[in-house]
This record gives C-alpha cells, structure tokens and sequence, in this order.
C-alpha cells in the first residue's frame, strides 16, 4: 500500500449487531479508522466493535437513520469517508479498487457502489435489489441527510458521481421473522415521517401502492429471474409497503393513538 495514500474512515451505526458486525468489521480490516455509534445495544455489539477499534460511541437518543450516520461521520478524521452497515461486507474487488483510487482521488467526486444483498439462500441479482448508492465520498465535500429512515448521501451541485467495480454484500435478513421486524420499524420510521410533515393517506393509496411494489420488482425488475426468493421477497415488500401506508391511516382514524 502506498505511503502516500489519501486516508480513509469507515462509519457504521449499530444496535444488537453482534451476530454480523464480526465479518463487517473483519472486512474493513484496510481502512484508516473505524467509527462505530451504538443507539443502544444489549447484546455484545459494544465490546465486539471495541475489540477492532477505539472509537466506539454511543448515542441512544435516536435521531433517525440519517442524523446518526453525520453523528459517526463528526468522529471521522480521515480523508474519505465509507459508509458500511453492520450486516454487509466489502469484498475483494472492492477493496483493491477503493485502495488505487485513494492514491490519486479525484477532487469534488462522490462513488456510487454496488450493494449485492443476500436473501432467504441466494443473492438477488434482480428484483431492483442490485444497484448503486452514493457511500464514498470526501469526508469535507458531504454527508448525509436528516431522514429517519431510506437516508441519502446529499451529492452537491457540480459533483462529479463516479463508479468503482467490486461490491457491497449486504446480508440483509437471517429469516422471515427477521424481516418482519426490520420492516416494522422501517415503516413506523416512514410513518413518523409523514406524520410530521402533516400528510394524510388512504388504505386505497395503500393498496395500489403495494400492487405496484409487486409488479415492479417481480415483472418490471424481472425479479422472477431469482427464483422463489425473488417471489418471496416481492410478496413481503409489497406486504411491508401496505403495512406504511396502513400505520399512518390507522394513526390519522384513531384519537387515542400514541407514539
């Protein structure tokens, strides 16, 4: 690795990790520094992150998706920035293309990456499930935004969006009941959202919404090439999007409705 290299910090945010955050961080083993911000682990996420890094901080009044990732990013020294999740790795091609860009990073420049998500046996290389993010960019140029939940990179006016081969292996849901509960709280995280923003809905909204959620990822997004996980995986996400639309129709028709 060259001596000359533009430094780089990977962030991570985590509650009850332990079961996924060993082979994220195994795999981060290159980088300049690892943050991780706990929002409030019971398990042994915090003492497993301590075992790879000194810069383990917690912060369990949740603010949201996107303002806990700028508060990891506020404990960054580095250079670059790489966003990572507990539950994903960074493989090899990855790595090594990450590393020869950092020995010559192009200026006002942000890295759509690839995310190949493990689901129920298999990797979706359809369904919309492979595809790029902005997750590396200059730790001075960006950061991320204030939503709760589906938080973006914020790409500036007159930046550069470029692409690195290798990918992001997510491996999302260890089982159904894992996946109901993720989605649970994503969609309460959508709810509050909206909520606050005084939007209303209808089941009927509801409805068509996670028909088209089917539709597009089995047909459109020719999910049907992954077998019976994709159909599995559009069923629930069609499921999962009812489910928003529902909580927050349920909230705006029930007057003892409490957060």
């Amino acid at each position: 690795m060259s001596v000359n290299k533009t430094s780089i910090s990977a962030i991570i945010i985590t509650k009850n990790e332990q079961d996924s955050l060993k082979d994220c961080l195994e795999s981060l083993s290159w980088v300049d520094q690892i943050v991780v911000v706990d929002s409030g682990s019971t398990d042994g996420t915090l003492e497993l992150a301590k075992q790879y890094t000194q810069d383990v901080y917690s912060n369990t009044e949740w603010p949201g998706f996107g303002k806990q990732k700028q508060l990891a990013q506020s404990y960054a020294t580095s250079d670059w920035i790489l966003a990572v999740d507990a539950d994903e790795r960074i493989d090899h091609t990855l790595r090594e293309n990450i590393e020869q860009m950092l020995e010559n990073p192009p200026a006002d420049t942000v890295f759509n990456l690839n995310e190949l998500t493990w689901v129920f046996g298999r990797f979706l290389k359809h369904s919309g499930w492979y595809y790029r993010h902005v997750r590396l960019y200059p730790r001075e140029l960006t950061t991320y935004n204030d939503n709760l939940v589906h938080e973006s990179v914020i790409v500036p006016e007159g930046t550069q969006v470029a692409e690195l081969d290798g990918d992001i292996l997510h491996f999302s849901y260890r089982n159904i009941e894992h996946y109901l509960v993720k989605s649970a709280g994503y969609a309460k995280a959508w709810a509050d959202q909206r909520e606050a923003r005084g939007k209303r809905v209808t089941l009927g909204q509801g409805v068509l919404h996670a028909i088209g959620c089917f539709a597009k990822m089995y047909l459109l997004k020719r999910g049907f090439l992954d077998g019976k996980a994709g159909f599995l995986i559009a069923v629930l996400s069609a499921h999962s999007t009812f489910v928003k639309y529902a909580d927050l129709w349920a909230r705006q028709h029930d007057s003892h409705y409490r957060k």
